[in-house]
């Protein structure tokens, strides 16, 4: 009994022994290590420079953009000759960094345009920066002096899909910033200042303004939220306006819209205040013997003052007002609640 007893205690232990062995060649099986040498030399960590920054450096000008990319001035730059900065290319954005671009070129009539677009060009995006000319206006509507021609202008052909935003642009001697407003182009957050010409032109204008112009300070066929003042044709012309403000110091009209306007002023000083086919809350003034506001069409919820001519002159007149001095109130084909 004793001797069965023994031999069943060993054959348990050997029993034992062989399972522990088994499982100690699995596990040491299973966390085996490769091999320890590196497959090749550590990859770069760094971002390049093309990485960090993916854009073009101008430090200098003149200069012509002949490639599609992105683009943006490294400090204030200072022209010498004709046209800064060209560009030729369609898919281009010009960063002006906050940067200033000007010019001392003796007569502004030779001085090119600060950022000239070749034409027919598409794709543009011009931001961020100041144009800076030396042209004053005499007080009587004469603009002269140095620098640049103009601030913003293209050659030949009107472009397509440009967006000109944060621009600033002072003294130059025909035009401050003209897309053309035939196709999609957009002017907005912008500022016009001391232009001979035309201040601002565009498809579309907005939350922009433009003062101190010898033509139309704000041209466009929808302006919104804008201030245009001239000393010569039309402080606002448009075909749709609302929200802004149009003064006009000579004989123009302050604002003139062959559409809409609604909730907008306009001054002149013997001129038409404003003029507009239809006009909805809108108010327009005239200091001496035209018209305060003149609607062709129909003038809602407006008020119209002359000091010597017809406060509001409407076809359709409704509940409206007007007010003169020496001339005639209000004058409509149909009056309705109007006086």
């Amino acid at each position: 009994m004793i001797c069965d007893l023994r031999f069943a205690i060993w054959l348990k232990r050997a029993a034992l022994a062989l399972l522990l062995s088994t499982l100690n060649v699995q596990i040491s099986a299973a966390f085996a290590q490769g091999s320890i040498t590196p497959p090749g030399p550590p990859a770069a960590t760094m971002l390049t420079l093309t990485q960090v920054e993916p854009r073009t450096p101008i430090s200098s000008v003149p200069v012509t953009i002949a490639n599609p990319g992105s683009y943006y001035l490294t400090a204030n730059l200072v022209c010498t000759v004709s046209n800064a900065v060209t560009i030729a290319a369609n898919g281009v954005t010009l960063d002006l960094n906050g940067f200033t671009i000007s010019s001392t070129v003796p007569n502004a009539a030779n001085g090119g345009t600060a950022i000239l677009l070749n034409s027919g060009l598409s794709d543009i995006t011009i931001c961020n920066g100041h144009i800076v000319s030396g042209v004053t206006n005499n007080g009587s509507g004469l603009y002269s002096g140095s620098g640049f021609d103009s601030g913003i202008f293209f050659s030949l052909s009107q472009p397509v899909n440009v967006l000109v935003s944060h621009i600033s642009v002072s003294g130059c001697l025909l035009y401050g910033i003209v897309l053309g407003n035939d196709n999609s182009t957009v002017a907005e957050s912008c500022t016009v200042r001391t232009i001979g010409g035309y201040g601002i032109l565009a498809s579309t204008v907005k939350q922009s303004l433009a003062t101190d112009c010898g033509s139309d300070a704000i041209y466009g066929d929808q302006v919104s939220d804008c201030q245009g003042q001239t000393t010569g044709s039309t402080g606002i012309y448009a075909y749709t306006a609302q929200n802004s403000y149009g003064y006009n110091s000579s004989s123009g009209a302050g604002i003139n819209v062959f559409g809409c306007a609604l909730n907008c002023y306009g001054f002149s000083n013997s001129g038409d205040g404003l003029v507009a086919n239809n006009a909805e809350n809108c108010f327009g003034y005239c200091a001496a013997g035209a018209d305060g506001l003149y609607a062709y069409g129909i003038a809602n919820g407006c008020v119209g003052v002359s000091i010597s001519g017809t406060g509001v002159d409407a076809f359709i007149a409704n509940v409206c007002h007007g007010d003169t001095s020496t001339g005639t109130p209000l004058t409509a084909t149909h009056n309705v609640n109007s006086y």
